[in-house]
C-alpha cells in the first residue's frame, strides 16, 4: 500500500475555454466513504505519495480528473502559510486522507486543456464541473486564492501567443482568438486593432476553410505556425556571439 506524505499536497487549476468564457474545473468535497461533505467545491488535488515527485502527483490528479495525459502543465506557486488550512478545513483534510497533521503545504500547478465533448463527458462522470472563472465567489480551503494566482499568471503568460493555442482547437477564427484574450484579461479589445496586430505577427496561417452554418458572414479559419514562432523566439534570446 502506497504511503501518503501527510504534509505536502498538490492542487491543480485546470483551465478550459468554451469559446466564450474561461472556465476552471472544480470538484465537490467528499468524505473518504464517498458521502458528500458540503455543497462546496474545491480544486482537484491530492496529498502526494512518498514514492512520487510533485509533478508526478500533479499529472496523476490531471489524469484522474480529466482522463488526459501529456497536456500543458506548469508549476504555479508554493502556498506555505502555516494557517492556510485550519478549523473545519483541516479537520476535513485529516478525516478524508486518514492522517493527523497540523498543517499542509501545497504546491499549485495550472493546466490548459482544449475542451471537447469527450472531456466534458469524462469530467461530468467524475462529478466535476466547469465554472466560469469570473463567477467564482468562494471555494473550499484557500482555493479561490490559488485560482486568482493562476489567472494572474495566465494573463501575463498569454502575451506569449503559443499559450493561447493550448486552449484552442487546431483551426480557429480570429474572433475565437480575440474572445479568449477578452475572457482571460477581462477587458474588451478593439476588433480592428486586434485583427491587424495578430495578422501582422505572421504566426497565423490561413486555410482554405471557412465557418459553416453560421448566421453571420463565415469567418476564415487559421492555424498557428508553431515552428516559425518557436524559431523566432529562440533567436530573440540568442546572445550576439553565438551563431
Amino acid at each position: 500500500m502506497r504511503q501518503i506524505n501527510s504534509s505536502i499536497s498538490v492542487d491543480c487549476v485546470i483551465f478550459g475555454f468554451d469559446g466564450t468564457s474561461l472556465n476552471v474545473l472544480l470538484i465537490k468535497r467528499e468524505q473518504k466513504n464517498g458521502i458528500e461533505e458540503k455543497e462546496d467545491y474545491k480544486l482537484p488535488g491530492s496529498m502526494i505519495y512518498e514514492d512520487e515527485t510533485l509533478s508526478q502527483a500533479a499529472y496523476r490528479v490531471l489524469a484522474q480528473t480529466t482522463g488526459l495525459e501529456n497536456i500543458y502543465l506548469k508549476q504555479l506557486h508554493v502556498f506555505s502559510d502555516p494557517e492556510r488550512v485550519r478549523g473545519e478545513d483541516l479537520a476535513w483534510l485529516n478525516r478524508f486522507y486518514q492522517i493527523n497533521t497540523p498543517r499542509v503545504v501545497t504546491v499549485a500547478y495550472y493546466s490548459l486543456v482544449k475542451l471537447n465533448d469527450r472531456i466534458l463527458t469524462y469530467t461530468m462522470r467524475k462529478k466535476a464541473k466547469w465554472v466560469d472563472v469570473q463567477s467564482i465567489r468562494s471555494l473550499g480551503l484557500d482555493h479561490k486564492e490559488i485560482v486568482m494566482c493562476a489567472l494572474e499568471t495566465l494573463s501575463r503568460e498569454l502575451m506569449q501567443l503559443h499559450i493561447a493555442f493550448e486552449l484552442l482547437p487546431r483551426k480557429i477564427t480570429i474572433r475565437q482568438l480575440q474572445n479568449l484574450y477578452e475572457a482571460v484579461l477581462g477587458v474588451e479589445i478593439d476588433n480592428r486593432n486586434f485583427r491587424k496586430k495578430i495578422l501582422s505577427s505572421g504566426y497565423l496561417i490561413p486555410t482554405n476553410e471557412k465557418e459553416q452554418g453560421v448566421a453571420h458572414k463565415p469567418a476564415q479559419y487559421y492555424i498557428f505556425n508553431k515552428t516559425q514562432y518557436e524559431r523566432e523566439q529562440k533567436s530573440k534570446f540568442r546572445l550576439n556571439f553565438i551563431n
